[in-house]
């Protein structure tokens, strides 16, 4: 019996690469292949690309170039890019790493398999498809490897109709497409009955979600259907659109209590100045409008956000507008990032003309900011108790890793029975990024 050939991923990026680099995998395994422990054991080695920013970009070009350096130790190694970045720069990749077989963009993984059996017949030397093309609704695939049995993602929308300024991803993932909503729901009825209590939601944008058969109007409609399905626990979404976000979501939110008490709410910037530089399409005041209804809601929301700093013409006064919403919303968490150019927008045409140094201080400025925000929120959770669903092993001997329904990071010892389990735990320390505690009896256990 031939042994079966083994295959790598490496994902860059956001949840949605994860679920591609997961729909790849289970797409090789359904093929015979099977998955390798690490890449040097791997007789194909993908990496599955994020562009949002330029130091990821550099960072897969970097794997690149050490990973092709292999093949000429072993001649049968395969190397792919997945992705974002071999949507945007396949065609260039190739001309530049002359070893590398394959580059997929990011509406053509279900044709991975084909493309492998053309390179080993010897059909096609290399092979570039990146096309777009025009299917009104994303392609589905059934055959996904999951990274766990108890928590999983599913589409319900790919691409993006905002055209940021600064963002490639209309221009990386195509316009917006809704999958059916009998597809969705029946993809997570699957899920729970094989084991899955927790749901993320995943699209670009998932307030623009409209059923292209008409059977659920809006994203409020499909929330409040799949936060109904039995024996769901736990039902999360991202991300959503400032501009798009309402009352009558936040009332669904409210109405079931299976849909955790978190939402990520990108502002970017504080300042209604910039805001209108990038296209977001709101205002400061109009964003925190939007924080003011969550607080007044009757469950208590964590808020979590996405942050630029240093995008072109930002003043030393937009800037601090930008500390102050911080100060003003106390997120649980957020993602900030210097402003990097990316070819094919809009921003990119403009002047980079703040120093690097500026930027830099001003991130530092305002991650500093938000670490003592944190780290006052997550002391206030000090003697509480809360029920958390244990992700996997923590990084201490005999640590586990959870997350509370605001995805709190939650260590305490156990054992490696319990992940994919929900526990009762009382919170007896806390820093900036996590908290620690100790498990309790659960009364529902008798």
């Amino acid at each position: 019996m031939t042994e079966s050939k083994t295959f790598f991923i490496r994902t860059f990026g956001c949840q949605m690469n994860v679920l591609d680099s997961e729909k790849a995998a289970g797409l090789l395994v359904s093929a015979g292949w099977r998955k390798a422990a690490r890449p040097q054991d791997a007789d194909l080695i993908l990496f599955n690309t994020c562009c949002v920013r330029e130091k990821p970009v550099q960072k897969v070009f970097s794997y690149l170039g050490q990973t092709l350096a292999l093949k000429g130790q072993r001649p049968g190694l395969r190397v792919g890019v997945l992705g974002c970045v071999a949507q945007q720069q396949g065609l260039e990749m190739m001309n530049q790493f002359d070893g590398l077989d394959l580059v997929l963009g990011t509406r053509k993984i279900h044709r991975l398999i084909r493309h492998l059996d053309d390179l080993d017949a010897g059909r096609i030397a290399r092979c570039v498809d990146v096309d777009m093309d025009d299917d009104p609704l994303p392609v589905e695939m059934d055959t996904i490897l999951r990274e766990t049995s108890f928590r999983a993602f599913v589409t319900i929308m790919e691409g993006c109709d905002n055209f940021c300024a600064y963002c490639v991803v209309p221009h990386t993932r195509g316009r917006e497409r809704s999958r059916p909503s009998d597809r969705i729901l029946a993809e997570i009825h699957h899920l729970v009955a094989d084991g899955a209590v927790e749901i993320m939601l995943l699209g670009q944008n998932v307030n623009s979600y409209r059923d292209p058969a008409g059977a659920i109007p809006e994203f409020a409609d499909l929330l409040a259907t799949v936060a109904a399905v039995p024996g769901l626990k736990r039902l999360r979404f991202t991300t959503s659109h400032p501009k798009d976000f309402n009352e009558r979501l936040l009332r669904v939110m409210m109405a079931h209590p299976v849909i955790c008490n978190q939402l990520h709410l990108p502002a970017q910037s504080g300042s209604t100045r910039i805001l209108a530089a990038m296209n977001r399409k709101y205002t400061a005041e109009e964003y925190r409008n939007q924080v003011a209804m969550i607080r007044r809601a009757e469950r208590s929301i964590s808020l979590s956000s996405d942050f630029i700093v240093g995008f072109p013409g930002e003043s030393e006064p937009d800037f601090e507008e930008t500390v102050a919403l911080l100060r003003y919303v106390r997120y649980d968490s957020i993602f900030s990032f210097m402003y990097s150019p990316r070819p094919g927008t809009p921003a990119f045409e403009q002047p980079d003309t703040i120093p690097r140094s500026v930027k830099q201080a001003r991130l530092v400025r305002l991650q500093a900011t938000q670490e003592a925000i944190q780290l006052e929120n997550n002391r206030g959770e000090i003697g509480s108790i809360r029920e958390v669903l244990v992700d996997g092993r923590g990084r201490e001997p005999g640590q586990l890793a959870s997350r509370t329904t605001e995805n709190k990071i939650v260590h305490f010892l156990g054992e490696a029975s319990l992940v994919g389990r929900f526990c009762r735990v009382r919170i007896t320390d806390a820093s900036a990024h996590s908290l620690r505690g100790e498990r309790v009896p659960d009364p529902r256990d008798g």
